[in-house]
């Protein structure tokens, strides 16, 4: 009997041992995901920013082509 209760406790704390390694590896993938989220928000906010600034010269080129001819 008694060694039926050392196993249970032994048990219980590899099961204790196994979640909490578990919880840290879900952890650091959760991480990993919302670090890369947030890395393409920046690159698509920079590709936006460039291309607005591309439309702007452009826009200002062509009316200043119009004004000249």
């Amino acid at each position: 009997m008694m060694s039926l209760k050392a196993a249970s406790i032994g048990g219980s704390i590899l099961l204790l041992i196994a979640l909490a390694i578990t919880f840290i590896k879900t952890l650091i993938a959760f991480f990993g995901f919302i670090t890369t989220a947030v890395q393409i928000i920046i690159v698509l906010a920079f590709v936006l920013v460039f291309g607005f600034v591309g439309y702007l010269i452009f826009r200002a080129w062509s009316d200043k082509k119009k004004h000249t001819d």
